[in-house]
């Protein structure tokens, strides 16, 4: 039974649009402990008012921002289905920040940030091909 699907290419896609070029990051702190709980339970961790996407019995689905970058924060009912919609996700590209049960999608200084709050492991999709960075966009720096 595949229910990820007809959700999954519009959070893809909004990923794309919210996401930028280039990263200045600033170095990695320690991690905490990975959180765990529901959607709203992550995103009061990290200051975000969830602009509700999905809400279903097995995945539930919102928009956060913080300033002008933004991200999905996405929980799940079951770890497989977890695996089953980060494996589809990642051939939009992207960087995925993996909890148990939920997952944060988004650029990578973002999720880097996420990461200092939230916990967690991070992912990054693949890539198949522009599309994602406007023309004109020049070579990447160090």
């Amino acid at each position: 039974m595949r229910l990820t699907r007809p959700m999954l290419a519009p959070a893809a896609a909004a990923v794309l649009v919210l996401t930028g070029c280039g990263s200045d990051g600033d170095g990695e702190a320690a991690v905490p402990e990975t959180a765990t709980g529901s959607l709203e339970h992550l995103a009061a961790e990290v200051k975000c008012e969830p602009d509700m996407q999905t809400d279903a019995d097995t995945i539930r689905q919102a928009l956060c921002g913080r300033g002008d970058e933004k991200y999905v924060l996405a929980t799940f009912a079951t770890d497989r289905g977890q695996r089953e919609w980060i494996n589809t996700a990642k051939d939009y590209g992207g960087y995925y920040l993996v909890g148990r049960k939920w997952v944060a999608v988004g650029h990578e200084d973002v999720v880097a940030d996420l990461r200092g709050r939230l916990g967690g492991t991070l992912e990054q999709g693949t890539r198949h091909g522009g599309g994602s960075h406007p023309a004109g966009h020049g070579g990447h720096g160090g």
